[in-house]
């Protein structure tokens, strides 16, 4: 593996999250509470996977290219539809660090008005992040 195959693990790894987070949302909306926990560690732990190839391959791409990234390459309305999709991206990805952590802490402490008070934000903005990154992968890697 290379450092240029790297992009489609993140996309998979997105993807997965965002099957898992989809699934633990279903699994507490039927009280199934041992089975929400069990997924909802594993997406977290998918977007931590995440977070540690994205820094591996940002650094290798300075290393070797001397930029951090990928230019996107495609004009006019695609470069419009690109950025709109990977500006509130990244904006909410810098958020849902934060916000992961403390609604996984407070379910894990079963602190369980706490954990559903922020975890109606967290939700939301996770999968948005979540297949928002795999969109960001097809339109720069895939079009």
């Amino acid at each position: 593996m290379s450092y240029s195959d790297l992009p489609l693990l993140n996309a998979s790894l997105n993807a997965l999250s965002a099957v898992l987070l989809t699934v633990g949302w279903f699994l507490i909306r039927r009280r199934r509470i041992a089975a929400h926990r069990l997924v909802m560690i594993a997406a977290f732990t998918s977007s931590c996977l995440f977070l540690i190839s994205y820094v591996i391959y940002h650094a290798c791409m300075i290393h070797y290219t001397g930029t951090g990234s990928k230019p996107f390459p495609g004009t006019g309305v695609m470069r419009t539809i690109y950025f709109s999709i990977l500006i509130p991206h990244v904006m909410l990805a810098a958020a849902i660090v934060p916000l992961s952590i403390i609604t996984l802490t407070r379910g894990l402490r079963r602190q369980d008005v706490k954990h559903h008070a922020i975890a109606r934000w967290t939700l939301p903005i996770w999968l948005f992040v979540s297949v928002t990154g795999v969109i960001v992968y097809v339109m720069l890697y895939r079009l």
